[in-house]
């Protein structure tokens, strides 16, 4: 009784999981890519806007600077020099990139 029910289980196991891996017609807009505003069934080589990409990267930029900013609240109790000058430093690179991204055009979208 042992032995059927050791060969029983994996045997299950596999035709259910051969059942539910089966295609349907269905899954064609499950499989299909969202958010990203290409059609995936046409050509793969049409060109398209490099902004997308540019956004993505001031995007990834800005979140970068909030995770570096987000703790020197709790690090404000060392009030040494070194403290108060690594705030400048981070403070002014966020405003170079700022002003270098305004001057580029980059935080223009509607262009």
């Amino acid at each position: 009784m042992k032995i059927i029910t050791i060969i029983m289980i994996p045997i299950i196991i596999i035709v259910v999981s051969l059942i539910m891996s089966l295609k349907s017609p269905l899954d064609k807009e499950k499989l299909s890519p969202f958010e990203c505003g290409f059609d995936p069934f046409s050509l793969s080589r049409i060109p398209f806007s490099l902004k997308f990409f540019l956004i993505s990267i001031i995007f990834l930029i800005f979140d970068i600077e909030i995770v570096i900013i987000l703790p020197l609240p709790l690090l404000s109790q060392n009030k040494n020099i070194f403290f108060l000058i690594s705030i400048i430093i981070i403070n002014t690179l966020i405003l170079w990139g700022l002003i270098y991204e305004w001057n580029k055009g980059m935080l223009e979208w509607l262009k």
